[in-house]
């Protein structure tokens, strides 16, 4: 059995990889996971700082 790991990619990224990365390790359309680091940018704030988290976190692929 493959062990999942949680990376940044490589091929299908717009700005680092981490809607990518978070896309592949969760089976779910990276396209989903930006609109809601966009609407968490508008609405809460906080989407740019957890962002930015992220991109620090988790290693390239």
């Amino acid at each position: 059995m493959s062990e999942k790991k949680l990376r940044r990619t490589k091929n299908d990224k717009m700005i680092a990889g981490v809607c990518g990365g978070l896309g592949k390790y969760f089976d779910l359309d990276p396209t989903i996971l930006r609109l809601v680091f966009v609407l968490l940018l508008i609405f809460a704030g906080t989407g740019l700082l957890a962002y930015l988290v992220l991109w620090l976190v988790i290693p390239q692929e």
